[in-house]
């Protein structure tokens, strides 16, 4: 896709990644690029009662593990959840050093739309430690207030059910009325109906680096 050989997804919990871009991930993956999944929080604080402390730990390691993406391109870190931006020097510095780590050639992250505490910090941090190269904002519906709908990635139906798969291992997270197959179907389905495509994810473009 595009000849991105190293992509780096940015989660600022477990399962965001998923949702909001599971299904590029499941592309990428099977066209051969690598994909690097970070976490940055089990959201220990948020589990429905009579779930392990680790519960999230263990389902984003299967969750991701569906998607085809490798144990050792999983990073999953434990800041608490809706606390980020207390943290804000701590997620830059972790996220620059990824960046000469590794340097991605495109990075997956929450739009700077989202609402969400920690999905913002994350998205502004990203875009400080990943400005030398293409940035692509995902869309959380239900955090999005505003979102400006410019790069669209056409899929298949099999990379949908992969990324169904994957966050049915989200057992923790199965109250949630965004958990929910057919919700996940139908809004790549609108997506893909926008471009003349059977399914699509779409992302706010913030760099692009050719």
């Amino acid at each position: 896709m595009n000849g991105w050989q190293r992509a780096l997804v940015l989660a600022p919990h477990t399962d965001d990644g998923e949702f909001g871009c599971g299904g590029a991930m499941s592309r990428l993956v099977e066209e051969g690029a690598e994909v690097r999944y970070v976490a940055f929080s089990i959201a220990t604080r948020s589990l429905p009662e009579g779930f392990a402390p680790d519960t999230l730990a263990r389902e984003v390691r299967e969750a991701t593990a569906e998607l085809g993406i490798s144990a050792d391109h999983l990073t999953v870190h434990d800041f608490d959840v809706r606390t980020f931006p207390e943290h804000r020097q701590e997620i830059l510095e972790l996220l620059i050093e990824l960046w000469h780590e590794w340097e991605p050639d495109v990075v997956f992250q929450p739009s700077l739309h989202d609402i969400h505490q920690d999905h913002q910090t994350i998205a502004v941090e990203g875009l400080r430690a990943f400005k030398r190269t293409t940035i692509l904002g995902y869309e959380i519906p239900w955090n999005n207030f505003d979102f400006e709908y410019q790069w669209y990635v056409a899929l298949e139906h099999a990379h949908i059910e992969r990324k169904i798969a994957a966050l049915e291992h989200y057992a923790s997270q199965q109250h949630r009325r965004y958990a929910n197959a057919e919700y996940v179907r139908n809004l790549a389905r609108t997506h893909g109906v926008n471009v003349n495509r059977e399914y699509a994810e779409v992302f706010q473009v913030y760099r692009v680096v050719a």
